[in-house]
């Protein structure tokens, strides 16, 4: 099969490779389509001693597809069945995975698509346990939730604590993620959802999934944004972007006892001081979703209520939807269709 591969640091490729074959507590999923996301870009551009990483390695860690084989000592799963596959590899054994937190295994810098043999392929063998039966949804088109999807759901599920009727909650970064966590938010709460976003075309995207206020990202932004929010704050604010700006911003409008995500990898900070943050603010940065977390995202698009947002390209057209990702000229996410 070909699959795509980091070949070497800042090198990547088309490779011819045998077909995987499923060991004992394994199954190969045929694949259906893939997601990209901005994490991607930090594999493909990281120069060698960055990341602890042996290569090569396919890339592609958003995948759904059909259960192809299956290994020894596998039952319950059915070939043919549409599955999403989760992004991380947990060793189930560890104190967090024991603890139900699978998504910040002890080995959790390791997965499919990152370390791992990912989905940019014809197939991929992954753990039984690993992947989600997706019912009538079709693995071509929603192969973003196992990240963009699950990642956003993660984070909101987190806050929904401190969410009451009269909330106020502020999204920044209404792209691949932020999509989705506008969509969370609209379906499992009766907060008022601020939305903020660079891009005019996104603006408009945001008010369609859900959004109640949008705000365009620029000069002034944190003053802008308590103007739209109130002089109380937010009660959760979720930055998808992860800039000094959008620190600054998400940070500075918590509200009282609020939460600030920090989700997006901009590489950004934010310098803390007495009297910058209100009292009692939980600041978290999120990784993943645990395994039964994508479960529930799923069973969430089976109600209908999701809109999943993609682009599709060709397999051969993977550099193409790359360099549209790094470009930031996607609407929603880039799904690559496997070759074949």
């Amino acid at each position: 099969m070909t699959a795509y591969r980091l070949i070497d640091w800042q090198q990547p490729g088309y490779v011819e490779m045998p077909v995987p074959q499923p060991g004992p507590g394994q199954v190969r999923v045929r694949v259906g389509g893939v997601g990209l996301c901005h994490s991607d870009i930090l594999f493909l551009d990281s120069p060698a001693g960055v990341l602890p990483y042996d290569l090569p390695f396919t890339l592609g860690h958003e995948t759904a597809g059909w259960i192809d084989a299956v290994g020894d000592g596998v039952t319950g799963i059915a070939t043919d069945t549409a599955v999403a596959v989760a992004c991380m590899s947990p060793c189930g054994q560890c104190r967090q995975c024991l603890r139900g937190a699978d998504n910040y295994c002890v080995d959790s810098w390791h997965g499919r698509g990152f370390g791992m043999d990912g989905g940019l392929a014809s197939f991929v063998v992954v753990g039984a346990g690993q992947v989600v039966p997706l019912g009538d949804l079709d693995p071509r088109v929603v192969a973003p939730l196992t990240d963009a999807g699950a990642t956003s759901y993660h984070a909101v599920k987190r806050t929904l604590p401190k969410l009451a009727a009269d909330s106020v909650v502020a999204v920044i970064g209404v792209g691949g993620l932020g999509g989705y966590a506008v969509q969370w938010l609209r379906i499992l709460t009766s907060a008022r959802i601020v939305a903020v976003e660079a891009r005019p075309e996104r603006l408009e995207a945001a008010r369609a999934l859900g959004a109640d206020d949008v705000i365009e990202a620029g000069d002034g932004l944190s003053r802008r944004l308590r103007e739209a929010i109130g002089p109380q704050g937010a009660d959760a604010v979720y930055d998808f972007v992860g800039t000094d700006s959008t620190m600054n911003a998400a940070i500075r409008n918590a509200a009282v006892l609020g939460s600030v995500a920090i989700v997006g990898q901009g590489f950004g900070s934010y310098h803390l001081t007495w009297g910058g943050i209100a009292h009692d603010v939980d600041v978290f940065v999120p990784q993943g979703a645990t395994i039964a977390e994508l479960g529930e995202v799923v069973d969430l698009a089976k109600s209908g209520e999701v809109i999943v947002e993609v682009e599709q390209f060709g397999f051969d057209d993977a550099p193409t939807a790359y360099s549209r990702l790094r470009e930031g000229t996607l609407n929603g996410r880039a799904v690559v269709l496997p070759p074949g």
